[in-house]
């Protein structure tokens, strides 16, 4: 059993930056991938990053890259994900996940079997 814990969420105006952390509990090392999703009260939950965590590998949606970067420190057992030049419509309630199982599509919500409780990101002037 894997626990995620985010932090670093807040208020910023446009333009500013964020870092959100995520640490695990077990041996994220691990596990196939991790990744970021995001979610607006009454929309569904949308990946936006994923790092492979064997190969170090990224990927992102279109509507961040560019402006957001995630990584992991597996001496810590924590990801990031630094969101730089942030919007408006970068305001939502960010998680992290993880899943163990090999070729899952890791941006795909009902891929991954670990959550946290989200912390929440608020982009206004």
């Amino acid at each position: 059993q894997v626990q995620l814990v985010e932090s670093g969420g807040g208020s910023v105006q446009p333009g500013g930056s964020l870092r959100l952390s995520c640490a695990a509990s077990g041996n994220i090392g691990s596990s196939y991938c991790m990744a970021w999703f995001r979610q607006v009260l009454g929309k569904e939950r949308e990946g936006v990053a994923l790092i492979d965590t064997r190969r170090g590998s990224t990927f992102y949606v279109d509507s961040v890259k560019g402006r957001f970067t995630i990584s992991l420190d597996y001496s810590k057992n924590t990801l990031y994900l630094q969101m730089n030049n942030l919007k408006p419509e970068d305001t939502a309630m960010y998680y992290c996940a993880t899943t163990w199982k090999t070729n899952s599509d890791c941006l795909a919500r009902n891929e991954l079997d670990y959550w946290g409780h989200g912390t929440q990101v608020t982009v206004s002037s």
